[in-house]
């Protein structure tokens, strides 16, 4: 039986799997280095991950074109992790942040993909930041919008009944043992070490519920 695990790496160049080769189509992110630990651990059932990812997306984006990357693919997990550049567009000023849609697009999601996909697990991603890079102007602005965000994610994470990975936390930590941009080099995408650190948390969760990959 073929696992298919859909995940999101907001890292990730913009265009789809298929236009990498086979070496590259999770990226070079946290979906890479769980694909690579759960492939190895678990090659005789063969479990497949595809990275629908696109970097600077925001929770409308992923909704807008949410058939096509997810629902067509008939997964039977999904991961989502969104919000910094939901953040980033009403920080900035930018037309894209005029209004917040962050929970009511992510509610859209979640609600067609409980409709359409009901035995589908769900894995949502808490977003982060760090004081770094391009948040250290308006940084109050970032941390207490990505706080807002935190408490939507857990909240829709217990309203939909679906997993939550907890990370801003994990990040917190992880910056008083070295400076931030060890961690998330520009306050937003993660580094080699910060993917590390996602993928950590995801497993933790993910393979110790009753949607583990087996």
């Amino acid at each position: 039986m073929t696992i298919r695990c859909t995940l999101g790496c907001r890292a990730e160049p913009k265009g789809t799997a298929g236009t990498f080769s086979v070496n590259h189509i999770h990226g070079h992110c946290y979906v890479y280095l769980i694909a690579a630990e759960l492939g190895f651990e678990l090659a005789e059932t063969r479990p497949q991950f595809i990275n629908r990812g696109i970097s600077g997306n925001r929770a409308s984006d992923l909704y807008s074109r949410w058939n096509e990357d997810v629902i067509s693919l008939q997964p039977d997990l999904i991961s989502i992790l969104v919000g910094v550049n939901d953040a980033s567009q009403i920080i900035s000023g930018a037309p894209g942040g005029a209004t917040d849609r962050f929970e009511k697009a992510y509610r859209c999601l979640l609600d067609e993909t409980k409709e359409v996909l009901p035995e589908c697990g769900v894995v949502l991603c808490e977003p982060f930041v760090l004081k770094t890079g391009k948040t250290v102007e308006h940084w109050k602005q970032w941390r207490q919008r990505l706080d807002e965000y935190s408490q939507v994610v857990t909240k829709l994470a217990n309203d939909y009944e679906t997993l939550f990975v907890p990370l801003q936390n994990s990040f917190d930590t992880a910056a008083k043992r070295i400076d931030t941009g060890y961690w998330i080099w520009d306050g937003i995408h993660p580094t080699t070490a910060g993917h590390r650190l996602i993928a950590r948390e995801w497993l933790k969760v993910v393979q110790n519920s009753p949607w583990a990959i087996r």
